[in-house]
């Protein structure tokens, strides 16, 4: 019985160090695959662009590093629990590189409204804005898998459909003046980290003073081994003018649906509950003409 029982855990553990030793090949098969790719991808079909997992709720105007010809449609909606009212969003938007290292868009943001209270009236649905942004990625270090990029969004507010026609009110009723900079690394194959930051000016045609916000979004992904998947966590936060801070987090994931669709999925979970509660946000994201199939998908 002595023997026998020797034999049986002499016999599991070369099954488990069997086991151990096809995990260590799987994850040194993935990880050369990753590898491979990501430097086909980087060193493909024009100048050095490196791969970074980007933020799905605050969306860069196009890849860091973007390459001419590239280009993307975006299609978001949402929903927000307001303390007094749901906030319905929606956004369509068109993102192209005309050159080398340069990205342009152009999104039509919209909102629904629907009253909590039944002795108040919902506000409707409205286009909130017109936006017109421009990226241009000016650092991309292979050595240091770090890119860098400066950035500027126009918006043009509109007025509220109610109001359209009245003389006292134009269709635009405000300006948004938003400088940013971004910042990506990428640790090792699967970890990628970025920073997104800038000031957000408001012009209201009928305010004589200016609001004045600034907004620090972070990043935190992981890039699932062998596919473009990944999952993370996203942090906004806005210091407002009367110096009122307000900070999200957000935990999302993208899917890649087939070669060239993404669907991402994000939460937003408020630090404070001052004006919101819980928020869910979804992003379908095409790419036409998209080439750069990973190995595994």
């Amino acid at each position: 019985m002595k023997y026998v029982t020797t034999s049986v855990f002499l016999v599991l553990g070369l099954v488990a160090k069997s086991q151990n030793a096809d995990s260590l090949d799987v994850r040194e098969a993935n990880q050369r695959l990753d590898s491979l790719w990501i430097t086909a991808y980087e060193q493909s079909s024009g100048p050095l662009k490196l791969v970074h997992a980007e933020p799905l709720y605050i969306d860069l105007i196009r890849d860091l590093g973007a390459r001419k010809g590239e280009k993307e449609w975006n299609i978001g909606m949402g929903l927000t629990d307001n303390l007094s009212e749901d906030r319905y969003d929606g956004l369509v938007e068109y993102e192209w590189a005309p050159f080398d290292r340069l990205g342009l868009e152009i999104e039509l943001p919209l909102s629904y409204y629907r009253s909590l209270r039944p002795d108040a009236s919902s506000r409707g649905g409205q286009i909130n804005s017109l936006k017109l942004a421009a990226q241009w990625t000016f650092l991309v270090n292979d050595r240091f898998n770090t890119s860098m990029a400066l950035g500027y969004i126009h918006e043009f507010e509109l007025a509220h459909p109610s109001n359209w026609g009245q003389d006292e009110e134009m269709l635009v009723d405000g300006m948004v003046f938003n400088p940013f900079f971004v910042a990506a690394k990428r640790w090792g194959t699967n970890w990628h980290s970025l920073v997104y930051t800038g000031p957000r000016f408001v012009q209201h045609f009928n305010q004589a003073n200016w609001d004045a916000n600034f907004d620090l979004n972070l990043n935190l992904n992981y890039m699932i081994p062998g596919t473009r998947n990944f999952v993370g966590v996203e942090m906004n936060q806005t210091v407002q003018g009367n110096g009122d801070v307000d900070i999200t987090f957000r935990p999302q994931m993208r899917l890649g649906v087939a070669d060239n669709l993404l669907v991402g999925i994000a939460t937003g979970i408020p630090l404070l509950r001052e004006n919101e509660r819980m928020s869910s946000f979804i992003r379908l994201i095409y790419e036409p003409g998209h080439r750069h199939r990973h190995p595994h998908h």
